[in-house]
């Protein structure tokens, strides 16, 4: 019988991609999440019967312990940017992979990868940040051998970064933002669900910190993002202190509507977030270390941004129509 992992998160963005190669690799893979009935699309990934959504709540153990039962192997891909209700930072982030790390040490469990983020760190200036630390010293500490991967903002077609940047910017000639200087390092889904593959098959161990072959300002990465979605915008860098109000007064009022209306637009915590880079440490074990030549922003994002161009898929019919008129 060929082997099993579970993935917790499975069905998420990073998670999928995850799946989806293991089912390639002939495994059977056991997508871990809340929601069973949302997560059907990760079932084509493999033959009838190799991919299976399953009811799981990473808050309890029995549930962990249920999900995990009989697998060969474990990733953990569960994250929030809520810092808020059950499943917030601490919840999810910090206490749910010590969890998953535990149960998998007591179950024989022989291999397990965890997703974390760079600038992971007990003390570090968010919560998000600290959560993730937390969560990673929890790992450590249950299941010393566990794989670690720490990625700088990944982008794909379901990114939550360039793709909400892009939606603001069909909403007016301003694009207003936080953190312009800040420095990312844009990684592509699929390269980190190539390197967490190579943990699951004990092809490699340890704390590695991945990033893509461009380092960016935000400011910059908003710039090429609207060059490919052909709009012309004012980039407002608000200096840090006006981002903090603006922040606050979205989180009281998706308080006061008890969630009715989620911030997902700028919270506090991603202003306290953006004051720091979010790039590849020097002498980190990188995506080099694993023989992973990282894929390059300009060769994908065009792929899925496009619907965002003021004439979406006609976009190049028109301008190879302007072509014409002037030739």
């Amino acid at each position: 019988m060929s082997k099993l992992v579970t993935i917790y998160g499975g069905s998420g963005f990073v998670g999928r991609y995850i799946a989806r190669r293991m089912a390639q690799a002939g495994w059977r893979v056991r997508v871990a999440v809340r929601r069973p009935n949302e997560a059907l699309h990760v079932k084509p990934y493999g033959v009838v019967g190799q991919v299976e959504p399953v009811l799981c709540n990473v808050r309890n153990d029995a549930s962990v312990r249920a999900a995990m039962a009989g697998a060969d192997a474990v990733v953990n891909c569960v994250g929030t940017f809520d810092r808020g209700g059950k499943n917030n930072f601490s919840a999810v982030q910090a206490e749910a992979p010590g969890r998953i790390a535990r149960l998998a040490a007591e179950s024989g469990i022989q291999t397990l990868v965890h997703i974390s983020a760079i600038g992971a760190d007990e003390n570090g200036g968010s919560l998000y940040s600290q959560s993730k630390g937390k969560g990673e010293a929890a790992v450590l500490a249950a299941f010393p051998g566990a794989m670690i991967l720490r990625p700088s903002v990944i982008f794909g077609s379901e990114d939550g970064f360039f793709n909400r940047f892009a939606t603001m910017s069909r909403m007016g000639p301003v694009l207003p933002i936080a953190g312009g200087h800040t420095l990312f390092q844009p990684v592509h889904v699929d390269d980190v669900a190539q390197a967490a593959v190579m943990g699951v098959l004990g092809k490699a161990h340890g704390v590695y910190e991945l990033g893509g072959p461009d380092v960016a300002s935000l400011r910059d990465l908003i710039g090429k993002m609207l060059g490919i979605t052909r709009r012309r915008r004012l980039v407002l860098n608000m200096p840090f202190f006006a981002a903090k109000i603006l922040a606050t007064a979205i989180d009281f009022a998706s308080a006061a509507t008890l969630g009715l209306f989620p911030n997902k637009i700028l919270t506090r915590d991603q202003v306290d977030s953006l004051k720091s880079d979010n790039v590849v440490s020097p002498g980190a074990k990188t995506f080099a270390d694993l023989g992973i030549q990282p894929t390059d922003m300009d060769s994908v994002l065009p792929e899925y941004l496009w619907c965002y161009r003021p004439s979406g898929q006609y976009t190049a019919i028109k301008e190879s129509a302007k072509n014409l008129r002037k030739a």
